[in-house]
């Protein structure tokens, strides 16, 4: 008994000491602020729509006020909010809410100062004078430094401690204007909601109308098919607050689209000039046919998310030759006209390409440079970069970043994917992602759980393009020009559709004909009377570019070699990578070999074919190992192999196995 008294004391005195040494210390400045909030709203208000987007949240419950570290700040009150530098942000207190699962949040209004505007026309400013915005974020309450003292041009009498409003900025539109700070804020709060709301909604029409948006209404009418017309009620029909962009909208581009596809100026050439200028692969144009429904599909989502400020990954595939970069390099150039009107708001699109770097983590250092301007290894752009995203600020618009040849990106850890595929979750990143690679179900083949589970459920799969589609696509590029005979095309579309339905490689057919034809005009004197490009000729030039050396090599290997060759292209379309282990094509080499009743190779003789291939240049392997860890990759095309192999019946019936 005497021993648990003497225990209870013990326990009283260490609790007593405690609580004196708690109530005594001062906070650090590390240490997290001690927040309470305020009372609850009596009327509970829908939060806007875009916040409501933003955070993805329903059900909330609204406060009035919150207390961090003893300070009460009330909803609507100007306040200083932490920043990555020593001067800080300034923002108003535009709502405080909980949601159903007990997370309070703050959504932070910004007070914008003249450098941290993306204003279209250059702004002079006062150093001490704030402009009003619509531009929202999330912040949390221990973000929170202090209170702010914001009045009008005319109250302001130079304090040191107090900023002036006179002028607002529009964020959607990009555009500046006047208010009346002393009638917007009253007794050190925000009126309310509806006059702000209606301030911003007046200017941004403003600036829609005097971008013709009328007129693209009246073009809405007649695109549309529904016998009620274009809508009567005011301004309504214009609101910028639809859950997706309507089909009127994306009609309307797919207009443009048809509108660039104008006859070029070919005066002062040859036909034959004119076709081979016109067929390079190197001449994209400005919109692509035969790949409408794509176009729409990647524009409708990429428009929303621009439009509501909002964050998300899109992953693109399809084999190689089948418009897939040059297809979102058109859309961004319409999402950038769209936003040079005022229809969207400002946005920064950044192109990252796997095959332009000499290792993965440049493309931290790529996408650092491309939004800052300066310059940081790969391992401190990728700090900077996650403190970028992860933190609020006034001075973000939206991010647009295509990173193209993605499989070129996947490493052992895979934080490289991890990373851009996580960064558009964060509340504040304001970041769209758009992956292109050529394999379909990359994410689930090679990225762990993961990474994948981040990439979200907007994918795109682009096909091989058909017989007739790689007509219209050549024809589209000859349009105006009469260097083709109508069945010499639909010849050259027939056959590369039946190999790969690679576009480029067709449009290379229809060059190398046009060069064959122009040689002999010109061989023949150049008489007045130019002939076409006819079958016999496409077929000739067919012939001779799939007739090259390493068509002939491949059609004279060995057996081994060719299964090698077969089994190293099933290994990489397997993997979803260029490049796989020597093991792993040994595996598959036996495989085929037991399928089809051929002699299985040992590993060595295996490891002997793959030098062999390697000395004609048919693949490539490294060369600093020597094991089955040994990294080996094809040299030549899918194509080549196809075409090489297909007379043979073995190899046909392997080729398809």
């Amino acid at each position: 008994m005497a021993v648990v008294t003497q225990k209870n004391k013990i326990a009283r005195r260490l609790s007593k000491a405690t609580k004196t040494k708690r109530t005594k210390r001062k906070p650090a400045d590390d240490e997290p602020a001690v927040v309470e909030w305020g009372q609850s709203a009596a009327a509970v208000a829908t939060p806007a729509r875009r916040v409501t987007r933003q955070s993805g949240m329903t059900n909330k419950t609204l406060y009035q006020s919150v207390i961090v570290n003893g300070v009460e700040y009330a909803r609507g009150q100007a306040v200083m909010v932490k920043s990555n530098s020593d001067e800080p942000y300034y923002a108003i207190i535009f709502k405080l809410w909980e949601n159903e699962q007990g997370v309070k949040q703050i959504v932070a209004r910004w007070l914008l100062r003249a450098s941290e505007m993306f204003a279209k026309q250059k702004v002079d400013a006062h150093a001490q004078e704030l402009f009003y915005s619509n531009a929202d974020d999330l912040i949390t309450p221990d973000m929170i430094t202090g209170p702010l003292k914001v009045v009008s041009f005319k109250e302001f009498t130079g304090d040191k401690e107090s900023r002036f409003c006179r002028r607002f900025f529009e964020e959607h539109s990009a555009q500046v204007g006047d208010v009346d700070w002393q009638k917007l804020y009253v007794e050190k709060q925000l009126l309310d909601e509806q006059t702000d709301e209606r301030l911003f909604t007046s200017e941004s029409r403003k600036a829609r109308k005097a971008s013709g948006r009328k007129g693209e209404k009246r073009q809405r009418a007649e695109i549309s098919d529904d016998d009620s017309g274009p809508s009567d009620s005011g301004e309504e029909g214009d609101d910028y607050e639809d859950e997706e962009p309507r089909l009127q909208d994306v009609q309307l581009v797919m207009q443009r689209r048809a509108a660039r596809r104008q006859d070029t100026d070919i005066s002062g050439l040859t036909i034959y000039e004119a076709a081979r200028s016109r067929l390079h692969v190197s001449a994209v144009p400005d919109s692509l046919p035969c790949r409408e429904d794509e176009f729409s599909e990647i524009y409708s989502h990429l428009h929303a998310a621009l439009e509501e400020r909002t964050s998300m990954c899109m992953y693109i595939s399809g084999v190689p030759g089948t418009g897939k970069t040059a297809t979102v390099l058109e859309v961004m150039r319409a999402l950038q006209e769209s936003a040079g009107s005022g229809e969207l708001p400002e946005f920064q699109f950044v192109e990252l390409n796997g095959m332009k770097m000499t290792e993965p983590a440049q493309a931290y250092a790529q996408l650092w440079q491309a939004i800052t301007g300066e310059r940081a290894t790969a391992k401190h752009a990728a700090q900077l970069l996650e403190r970028h995203f992860s933190t609020p600020s006034p001075r973000r618009h939206t991010y647009v970043v295509l990173v193209d040849e993605l499989d070129l990106l996947v490493t052992k850890s895979q934080s490289i994917m991890y990373n851009f595929f996580d960064w558009p979750h964060r509340p504040h990143a304001r970041l769209i992602v758009v992956a292109i690679a050529n394999t379909m179900d990359l994410p689930e083949r090679m990225l762990h759980h993961k990474v994948s589970s981040r990439l979200g459920l907007t994918r795109i799969n682009f096909q091989p393009y058909a017989h007739q589609q790689l007509m219209a696509i050549v024809q589209s590029r000859l349009n105006g020009c009469l260097a083709f005979d109508a069945d010499a095309v639909e010849l050259c579309a027939r056959k590369i559709s039946a190999v790969s339905g690679d576009a480029r490689r067709a449009l290379d057919v229809c060059r190398r004909a046009v060069e064959l034809v122009e040689l002999q005009w010109r061989h023949d004197g150049q008489p007045a009377d130019m002939p076409l490009v006819t079958m016999m000729v496409i077929d000739r030039a067919v012939k001779e570019m799939y007739a090259s050396g390493v068509v002939s090599f491949i059609q004279n290997a060995s057996v081994q070699q060719k299964v090698f060759l077969v089994a190293l292209r099933a290994a990489i379309r397997k993997a979803g990578v260029p490049e796989v282990a020597l093991g792993d094509v040994a595996f598959v080499h036996r495989q085929l070999c037991q399928m089809h009743q051929l002699q299985a190779p040992s590993y060595d003789q295996v490891a002997r074919l793959c030098a062999q291939l390697g000395a004609a240049r048919c693949v490539l392997a490294e060369s600093s190992i020597m094991d089955v860890r040994q990294q080996v990759r094809l040299a030549v095309g899918d194509d080549d192999i196809t075409v090489a192999l297909r007379p043979d019946p073995l190899f046909a019936k392997i080729a398809t196995s």
